[in-house]
């Protein structure tokens, strides 16, 4: 058992003190004793128990030279995982050459053992356990962190200890080490930071260009192969990453321009996962001529090859590949959804799901915990069709024999320690470095450590023919993979591949399984939208802003309503008050239908000054008196209107259009806001509207406000949803 010994204060550190009780001896009691027994062979009641209480005491907090000293003496306070703890750490807040040179100079010098610190060191009884403990702490350095050694040209702090090694261990292991690892690093010094992305274009023969992706030559590689591939470069990246890297207070620094080449381990795999999400793009979108039912082909194998992953434990490309599937430009291809197919569409779902952002990831962070020592996948799906293939093919990665690893999404942990890092000082009262800072940051390296560890259980063998396929994919921009998006769902929207028929099927079909609605037509023509497929039916009005700093929008949009005389069908409203989306969701063209059908068009006001729309404003026809003039942009009409939410800190540029009314309060609008965000609607408390007025001026809405009568009329109808402080 275990008891809080509170703190114990020395000059220049503060521990932690926790006593431990421990059972230390088991004897027969007196009775048993005279009948010959021993203490276990008897039963409770017949022994005596004996206890002894020993004191840990680990370093909570102090200056650096006692941070090092508690390395000589950190085994004798049982503060065992101490020297791990420091040596993933210490970047933070020293530099190699300071803790080197207080470990060798300092407390290394075995001249000074008779005076100062060393002769304070109440553990060590003689020189030969001195020497003991440095070389323990030495030998952990090297085989933990060999790269803190690395300092081309000149490697100084390698040479000063190969130097200690030969005047007070000479023709130990550790010199010859020592020796190899200098040798080691000359060697690599040709080596420049983008050697560490095997995907860089750099790595391409003189002379080769990059292309745009082929259809068919990416259809020729075997979804597996592609999988094993993107994992087998994963994996070799992911081995190199630096620990210490990660840590808040380093990649933080990363944008500053004299930090251009700090943490190149962990830009090569970022680089990595960018490219695989580019590669996808560019094979949906990179041949304009292709038919709809072609490129629905291709993401059905992209969904495929992220199934693939899943089995691989690559949680990385599994990611990066679901992230382009979410993209803006992939995201608005409706009608080529609407071809994938069913099972593959609920395959797509499910691994989407893993990457939730409910409860800070948890699903993901729980999954990549319980497969990160596994030997293979635990795959689980709710569809049983799915669930056959999976485990076909995890049988079939089992019969091989061989064990798998785990390759994380490093994003995941870079985000925890930077929120440690802000959320934790670096130094405590009286200017001690924040120790219990570095143990919690410590649980994520060692977490990062253990994956690596587990890498090591992959068998992959390159495939050249596809990573040179791999290296020379020519990387569309979001400017022109957008512009190529347009031009392809408005080719498809010219081209009628589906019968009205099968057309409303697959459109109940698709809006069923990504949108939670249950209708939802190709809208026509979209600003860009950077939110993952999923959202509501609204969201196909959302827009996201060209210019930061401007909030007038020029583009138009055609609104038309179109009842049909078939009263089951939900296509005759204008709009879904319930799900706040305009007309152009609900249907996109007009109909033939009874005497009585009535069909408006209106013209989207593209900007604060433009006029009221009239029956005789170009571009608005009226086909019945009775119609009703709908709500539009930046324009209060009839009780209604639509204004534009963005999520600060999110995405400020990405806009959602919400329809409100002149009976909505501020929960009803921030609650559809939320959703139309993929955010939990439960969390209305925890945020407040703000209309923006102007660069420098906001208006913050009350609890209870009424949206419509006090909201800014004179002024762009855009808003934003905060985060309450």
């Amino acid at each position: 058992t275990f008891q809080d010994g509170g703190e114990e204060v020395e000059e220049g550190a503060v521990y932690n003190v926790t006593l431990k009780k421990v059972q230390i001896q088991q004897a027969a009691n007196k009775g048993a004793r005279w009948l010959g027994g021993e203490g276990d062979q008897l039963p409770p009641e017949h022994t005596v128990r004996q206890y002894e209480t020993s004191k840990i005491r680990a370093i909570k907090a102090g200056t650096l030279e006692k941070l090092v000293e508690n390395l000589l003496t950190a085994f004798g306070d049982a503060d065992f995982s101490y020297i791990s703890i420091f040596l993933s750490t210490y970047r933070a807040f020293a530099s190699t050459k300071a803790v080197l040179e207080l470990l060798l100079d300092r407390f290394g010098n075995l001249e000074t053992s008779g005076h100062g610190e060393v002769a304070n060191l109440n553990s060590f009884a003689s020189e030969v356990v001195l020497r003991a403990e440095i070389a323990s702490v030495l030998r952990a350095w090297l085989d933990q962190c060999s790269e803190d050694f690395r300092e081309p040209p000149d490697h100084t702090c390698l040479l000063k200890l190969l130097d200690y090694l030969r005047n007070n261990m000479p023709n130990s292991d550790m010199e010859s080490k020592v020796q190899n690892l200098l040798k080691q690093f000359q060697n690599q010094e040709a080596e420049t930071v983008d050697g560490f992305c095997s995907t860089s274009s750099s790595d391409l023969v003189d002379g080769e260009e990059l292309e745009i992706s082929n259809p068919e030559e990416f259809s020729s590689f075997q979804d597996h192969v592609v999988a094993e591939q993107l994992t087998y470069m994963d994996v070799m990246l992911f081995k190199k990453v630096v620990p210490y890297h990660c840590l808040g207070s380093i990649w933080s620094q990363r944008d500053k321009k004299e930090n251009k080449n700090l943490a190149p381990t962990v830009r090569a795999t970022i680089t990595q996962f960018n490219t695989v999400t580019k590669c996808v793009v560019s094979t949906i979108l990179g041949t304009k001529e292709l038919k709809i039912q072609q490129r629905a082909k291709i993401i059905e194998k992209w969904i495929h090859i992220a199934h693939e992953c899943r089995i691989l434990k690559n949680f990385s490309s599994l990611r990066a590949i679901i992230s382009a599937l979410q993209s803006n430009s992939i995201y608005r291809l409706k009608t080529t959804w609407m071809c994938v197919s069913k099972d593959i569409l609920l395959m797509y779902e499910e691994l989407s799901e893993i990457f939730s952002d409910h409860d800070n990831y948890l699903t993901s962070r729980e999954l990549l915990m319980k497969e990160a020592t596994s030997k293979f996948a635990n795959l689980d799906s709710s569809e049983k069709e799915n669930q056959k293939k999976s485990q076909k093919r995890l049988q079939l990665q089992k019969n091989k024999g061989v064990m798998q690893g785990t390759v994380p999404y490093l994003g995941t942990f870079l985000t925890d320690l930077i929120m440690l890092d802000t959320a934790l000082q670096d130094y405590v009262e009286g200017g001690l470095i924040n120790f219990e800072k570095r143990r919690r940051e410590f649980e994520v390296i060692a977490q990062i450590k253990l994956l690596q560890s587990s890498c090591n259980s992959y068998c992959l063998i390159p495939d050249q023919k596809f990573i040179q396929w791999f290296r020379s994919q020519r990387h569309l921009t979001e400017e022109e993979s957008y512009k190529l998006s347009r031009e392809v769902e408005a080719a498809a929207d010219t081209t009628n591949i589906l019968s009205p028929k099968s057309q409303k099927s697959m459109v109940k079909r698709i809006s069923t399984l990504f949108l939670g609605t249950d209708v939802i037509t190709p809208p026509k023509e979209h600003p860009p939208k950077s939110s993952p497929l999923g959202g509501s039916s609204g969201e196909s009005t959302d827009s996201a802003s060209v210019s930061s700093c401007e909030f007038n929008h020029s583009e138009t949009e055609d609104v038309c309503v179109t009842p049909i005389s078939s009263p089951e069908d939900p296509l005759k409203k204008g709009y879904d008050s319930d799900k706040g989306s305009i007309g152009s969701d609900k249907g996109s063209g007009s109909t033939k239908g009874s005497g009585s059908d009535k069909c408006s068009t209106f013209d989207k006001a593209s900007g604060p000054d433009s006029g009221p729309v009239s029956d005789k404003s170009s571009g608005s026809t009226t086909c019945s008196s009775a119609s009703k003039v709908l709500p539009v942009y930046n324009r209060q009409n009839g009780g209604a209107c639509i204004i534009r939410v963005s999520m600060d800190g999110i995405n400020d540029s990405v806009y959602k259009s919400i329809l409100i009314t002149n009976q909505d309060r501020i929960p009803d609008v921030t609650q559809r806001a939320l959703l139309k965000h993929n955010l939990e609607p439960d969390a209305v408390e925890d945020y407040e509207l703000v209309q923006v007025i102007s660069e420098d001026k906001e208006l913050v809405f009350p609890r209870d406000a009424n949206v419509f009568y006090g909201m800014n009329s004179h002024v762009n109808f855009d808003f934003i949803l905060r985060k309450k402080a």
